[in-house]
């Protein structure tokens, strides 16, 4: 039974046993069963409210879910651009620390790169890398 059924049952069992009002003892009970009765409709109010809540979080969860699989499909979908976009990157070995060293097509065009280990500058020569492509 939930409580205001109970209360409810309260209330008929008082009024069935002829409940005498106009005793002190009879006041005592009949004010008791009175605030009884508010505390259930109040919580049965908070309990629907609770419930109101609850369907309105549930709702704003599911937005949210719908906002993040957007944006995640976006980011993912911009990832696999720039993946697609991405430059070629050229590895060499540096002949005074011997760590390997990358860059890319636009140091490559300058010609030259310093390690960032030593401060050693390394010059490139393309067209002996052109000539030595063409003869094979």
């Amino acid at each position: 039974m939930e409580i205001l059924e109970k209360v409810a049952y309260l209330k008929g069992l008082a009024e069935g046993l002829g409940l005498d009002a106009d005793t002190k003892e009879g006041k005592i009970l009949t004010v008791m069963i009175d605030i009884l009765d508010d505390m259930a409709l109040e919580l049965q109010d908070l309990w629907d409210e609770q419930a109101e809540m609850e369907d309105g979080l549930d709702a704003v969860s599911d937005d949210l879910s719908d906002v993040e699989s957007l944006l995640y499909e976006t980011a993912d979908e911009e990832d696999e651009e720039e993946d697609d976009e991405e430059e070629p990157v050229y590895e060499t070995t540096c002949p005074n620390c011997e760590e390997a060293i990358y860059f890319d097509e636009d140091i490559l065009a300058d010609g030259s790169v310093q390690c960032p280990n030593c401060g050693e500058k390394l010059e490139f020569d393309l067209e002996s890398l052109a000539d030595s492509e063409e003869e094979e």
